[in-house]
């Protein structure tokens, strides 16, 4: 199948795997509007990267959907830093949840992958069509290759065997419980920390990472995660879908942006000795947007309601990654 479909979720059952990150804790809230039993393993229960118990733990829960969000993630100085464990702990995901959801017959599977699947100087905007049409971007790409080898898991099991398995490709997130470790994060959250700092400490500068040119969409994790249970309901098709604001901007002006919701009243200073990452990341957004599903959450209100969030503590401010 290629495209739209109709699947109902009143009365399933809905896993969510990795719950507890950004994207999961914003997909249970959104689900608990649908009339389904939503179902979470705590990893101390549950250790999604062996396979064995995850095969047990689906099979005595007996799912009909699988949303796999679970995922180690992080920001340019993680991936530089910890390569293996970016690249084989979601290999380990990958391969343990794909796996034990089609042994016990999981009629719906919905694999979250990531923007940066897509290569470094891919034609702009990013159409589904530019995977694997280039070198990837070097700052990423072991997360980018474990996400790759998901999204082909789920079409080689589509393929194979016919399982209802789709994967969304999210552009840049942001949102209420981000990561926010002052070296790990992704550059929303680690700017409303810095900015915050800053403006606790009464800093006359803050450094951004890079020139600040490179453009950059963003996207609120609550519309993301309307986006997933859309796409649950609504598509079928063993092409990846791309999620996007469809709004870019350059890191400076999101960096002055961020600094104005905070009340960061100080200078901001680029730090050029530092990557820049990909130049241009603006996704394709066309297929879903022609399925009907359209963001609600404007960039600047967004930030203020993460902003808020990272006051009340309900973020991760000390973890490496927002993982299972």
């Amino acid at each position: 199948m290629t495209g739209a479909s109709t699947y109902d979720l009143t009365g399933k059952r809905v896993f969510v795997a990795g719950h507890r990150g950004m994207v999961g804790s914003a997909v249970v809230r959104r689900l608990a509007s649908e009339n389904c039993t939503v179902l979470t393993a705590d990893r101390r229960e549950l250790d999604l990267t062996k396979e064995e118990p995850t095969l047990r733990w689906l099979a005595a829960n007996r799912p009909d959907v699988v949303i796999h969000a679970a995922a180690k993630v992080g920001g340019i100085a993680a991936n530089n830093n910890f390569p293996v464990d970016f690249l084989c702990d979601n290999l380990a995901l990958e391969l343990s949840v794909i796996r034990a959801s089609h042994a016990v017959g999981v009629r719906r599977l919905l694999f979250l992958g990531s923007s940066c699947i897509y290569p470094k100087h891919a034609k702009q905007p990013i159409a589904e069509s530019e995977l694997l049409t280039g070198p990837l971007e070097p700052t990423n790409e072991w997360y980018a290759i474990a996400k790759i080898a998901g999204l082909k898991m789920c079409q080689a099991f589509r393929r194979q065997y016919g399982d209802d398995f789709i994967s969304v490709m999210p552009t840049n997130l942001y949102g209420r419980g981000d990561n926010y470790h002052p070296d790990h994060s992704h550059v929303p959250a680690a700017l409303i920390r810095r900015f915050h700092e800053a403006k606790l400490a009464k800093a006359p500068t803050v450094t951004v990472w890079g020139t600040g040119t490179p453009l950059r969409e963003f996207l609120n994790v609550e519309d993301f995660a309307d986006a997933c249970v859309f796409l649950l309901k609504n598509y079928s098709s063993d092409l990846p879908i791309n999620v996007g604001s469809g709004d870019e901007l350059s890191i400076a002006d999101f960096a002055r942006t961020v600094a104005e919701v905070v009340g960061y009243q100080g200078e901001l200073a680029f730090d050029t000795s530092k990557p820049d990452g990909t130049p241009r990341k603006l996704l394709d957004s066309s297929r879903i947007r022609g399925l009907g599903w359209r963001p609600n959450v404007a960039l600047r209100a967004g930030l203020a309601a993460a902003y808020a969030d990272f006051l009340k503590g309900s973020g991760r401010h000390l973890e490496v990654s927002a993982t299972r």
